[in-house]
């Protein structure tokens, strides 16, 4: 397989626990039902995100990268979303994140079940996987370094025409 086949939006990625399926329009309601907790915010640099105002903002950037509805396997309940963005066929990168998972799955196998489903898929096609944690963002920051990544550097990202610190972390295939 070769970058040139890298699709950001498979049909449907899934295993014993989850399902990710490509994010539509049509998943905004039920998606912001999930993300209206203001605790999933706190640690984000865009702390809003669970109002309508915040929510339609952040779901008008995701829906044109490689989004993803995070569905429990076994219930379909919505858990959260994900996304593949940032593609760079000349690096053979590709960035995954933003990513919310609801409360009631923090702390279990699902988010790493989740973005091990990404990085694998991703690594048919690339030899190096990004993400951009929030220099605040403590938790999201554990996660990464738990799936092997590596803070590579510091950086800003522009939200809101506020320039917010973040890290890029970097995992290699």
């Amino acid at each position: 397989m070769t970058a040139s086949n890298f699709n950001l939006k498979p049909d449907i990625l899934e295993n014993e626990i989850v399902k990710l399926i490509p994010l539509e329009e049509k998943h905004f309601e039920e998606l912001f039902k999930a993300a209206s907790d203001p605790l999933i915010w706190d640690q984000n640099p865009v702390k809003n995100r669970y109002t309508s105002e915040g929510f339609k903002t952040y779901f008008d950037i995701i829906i044109t990268k490689g989004s993803f509805l995070i569905l429990n396997k076994e219930t379909n309940e919505i858990m959260g979303t994900t996304s593949f963005y940032d593609y760079k066929p000349e690096e053979s990168s590709v960035a995954i994140g933003y990513t919310f998972i609801t409360r009631k799955y923090w702390g279990g196998p699902y988010n790493k079940s989740c973005k091990k489903l990404l990085i694998d898929y991703a690594f048919q096609y690339v030899n190096s996987v990004l993400f951009h944690v929030g220099a605040e963002n403590f938790r999201s920051q554990k996660a990464v370094l738990k799936l092997g990544a590596e803070k590579v550097r510091d950086m800003f990202i522009t939200a809101n025409g506020v320039d917010m610190p973040y890290f890029e972390y970097e995992l290699k295939k």
